[in-house]
């Protein structure tokens, strides 16, 4: 797996995962939002920690600038 995520990108997938983690733990979200919204949290910190997301393989996405690489 080539890594397609840039830095920026991965910010805003953890910072979008932390939001959805305190939404969740503060009960404003429930029920079947909290477990979509919770899959989708642990998929945007799964996808940072790799750096690879596989959305963009078909799309022939990479945010990753030239000096990241």
């Amino acid at each position: 797996m080539k890594q397609n995520m840039g830095s920026i990108d991965k910010i805003v997938r953890v910072l979008a995962a932390v939001v959805i983690g305190v939404l969740y733990f503060t009960d404003q979200i429930t029920g079947i939002a909290a477990i979509i919204l919770g899959v989708f949290a642990v998929i945007f910190i799964l996808t940072s920690v790799v750096g690879f997301c596989p959305l963009y393989l078909p799309l022939k996405l990479s945010t990753i600038k030239k000096k990241d690489a």
